[in-house]
């Protein structure tokens, strides 16, 4: 599980990693998350690794930090490693999903950290790289894996599964409200021929989809493509399951970011970070025991966005959302 090599496909990118990956709200995370991690040997997680450069910042602001680097992508982890190479055993890469955080940490020995931030959705070079078939904007293989090994593929989900299950897919992880009408010409289409190309599918997205709502809400496909996205890499799942992890992991005083990027993700982040700010007594209690005190601290005012200066030089930091908690206090 620790530890990670180059690939044929890695030793591309590994040229100049900081050119293409712009860490979305950098300074403010660091901001946020810097107090955690004055005390020499203070722990920082990245969860979504990516190819380093919100790692990066950390280890070059915080001196005397360790930062365990987590990412299911092989070929990211194997870049940000090489990126980071230079800060020796500050840091410490892990090939896993992030809601294997438990055992990560008990691997390598570690009982509490003391900050974790979770950039969700996709890097910059999954996006970019059109072999992986994450963008509808080119077409591409119909993959969609952050991890390669897995066999599901985002044109299995579309060739194999029931018509209910591609509706529901659509519905709850895209949003999409045209989820019928577009799951009926999937249908059709997949009879006649498979889907394994991307160019097919946003034809048949956009050809489903009545002509006056593709003028607004932007591409047709961005939704389905999303929601594929998540049931193939079971995105939702994943989270729903870091979540409460890294927040028994952290230490009293330890902090956790998380950048959300659609509406799913944000209401799950909101939802716990909101029951662990809140006492547990009756509203009519005089004094709250300890025990019913709150666990956390809010340090965002609801989720903040990045700035527009921000958006304008890395749009994709435009649909972002930050929210960060502080453990106050560990239940007995």
């Amino acid at each position: 599980m620790v530890g990670t090599e180059l690939t044929e496909e890695s030793v591309e990118a590994v040229v100049d990693p900081a050119r293409i990956h712009i860490p979305v709200m950098r300074d403010r995370i660091l901001e946020l998350l810097a107090p955690a991690l004055e005390a020499p040997g203070s722990i920082h997680v990245d969860g979504t690794l990516g190819m380093g450069g919100h790692a990066e910042s950390v280890l070059q602001a915080c001196p005397t930090a360790r930062v365990i680097g987590i990412d299911r992508d092989p070929n990211a982890l194997a870049i940000a490693t090489n990126r980071l190479e230079g800060f020796g055993d500050r840091f410490t890469p892990v090939e896993a999903v992030y809601d294997e955080l438990p055992e990560v940490l008990e691997e390598l020995g570690v009982r509490h950290i003391d900050s974790m931030l979770l950039d969700l959705g996709l890097s910059s070079m999954q996006i970019d790289r059109r072999e992986r078939g994450f963008a509808y904007s080119v077409d591409a293989p119909l993959d969609m894996r952050m991890d390669g090994k897995q066999e599901l593929t985002a044109a299995g989900v579309l060739n194999t599964y029931e018509p209910r299950d591609l509706v529901r897919i659509l519905r709850v992880y895209g949003e999409e409200r045209f989820a019928d009408r577009i799951v009926r010409r999937v249908v059709a289409a997949r009879e006649v021929e498979p889907f394994t190309d991307s160019a097919r599918l946003v034809q048949v997205i956009s050809d489903a989809i009545p002509m006056a709502a593709r003028k607004t809400g932007g591409h047709p496909a961005k939704r389905t493509f999303q929601a594929l996205r998540i049931e193939v890499n079971a995105e939702l799942e994943a989270l729903e399951g870091v979540l409460p992890a890294a927040l028994d992991a952290l230490t009293v005083g330890g902090r956790l970011a998380v950048l959300a990027y659609h509406s799913l993700e944000d209401r799950m982040v909101k939802n716990l970070f909101r029951t662990g700010s809140t006492d547990s007594a009756p509203r009519n209690l005089p004094v709250v025991p300890e025990s019913m005190q709150p666990e956390l601290r809010l340090l965002t005012r609801g989720a903040e966005k990045a700035s527009e200066d921000e958006t304008i030089a890395n749009p994709r930091a435009a649909s972002a959302r930050l929210r960060v908690a502080e453990r106050i206090r560990r239940a007995r």
